[in-house]
C-alpha cells in the first residue's frame, strides 16, 4: 500500500513540475512577444525571390532535418545568429519581418522555444541560452511577410548590417 502511495505521489509531483515548466515557458513566450513584436527570418535572396515569383511557400534547406523554420524575435541577435550559422553561405540575403498574426493568417503556428541546431550546426553562439527563439512550424508564404530587408555583407561573408531593421 505504501509503495502505491509513493508512486502516486511521485507521478503527481512530476505532473505538477511539468505544468510549472510549461507555464514558465508559456509566460516567457508571451513576454518575448510583447517585448519584441516581430519575428525575423534570414533567407538567401535567390530562394526568397523564387518563392515570390511563384507565390509559393518557402521552406528552408534544413526544414526536413530541423522540423521547423528558424526565426529570431530579438533584432539584436540577428547578426550574431547570421554570422554563427550562415557566414560561409555565399550570396545575397534578406531578413524577412513578420508577426505572429501574419504567420497565423497563413495557417502557420509559431512556438517560442530554446535554441536548436540549424541542420548539423550547433547553436553554441554567445547569448544562445538567454532567451527563447521563434520556431515557425511550417514554411513562409509571401503574404506573411511585412517587410523584406536587404542584408549587407563584407567580401569575406561577414554579416554587417540589415537595412531599415529599426525603421518602423
Amino acid at each position: 500500500m505504501k509503495l502505491v502511495q509513493i508512486t502516486s505521489n511521485f507521478f503527481i509531483t512530476l505532473l505538477l513540475l511539468n505544468v510549472t515548466v510549461n507555464s514558465v515557458v508559456a509566460d516567457e513566450a508571451i513576454s518575448v512577444d510583447k517585448k519584441f513584436p516581430y519575428i525575423f527570418h534570414l533567407i538567401q535572396a535567390e530562394y526568397w525571390d523564387a518563392a515570390k515569383a511563384d507565390n509559393s511557400v518557402y521552406f528552408p534547406p534544413t526544414y526536413d532535418a530541423d522540423g521547423f523554420t528558424h526565426g529570431t524575435a530579438n533584432p539584436e541577435k540577428l547578426l550574431v545568429v547570421a554570422n554563427h550559422f550562415y557566414k560561409d553561405v555565399k550570396g545575397e540575403w534578406y531578413c524577412l519581418r513578420m508577426t505572429l498574426e501574419s504567420l497565423q493568417g497563413t495557417g502557420v503556428e509559431t512556438r517560442f522555444e530554446g535554441t536548436a541546431p540549424v541542420g548539423d550546426k550547433q547553436p553554441d553562439f554567445e547569448g544562445s541560452q538567454d532567451e527563447l527563439f521563434p520556431h515557425i512550424l511550417g514554411g513562409i508564404a509571401p503574404r506573411a511577410v511585412l517587410v523584406e530587408h536587404p542584408v549587407i555583407r563584407s567580401e569575406d561573408g561577414t554579416f554587417l548590417s540589415i537595412e531599415g531593421l529599426y525603421d518602423e
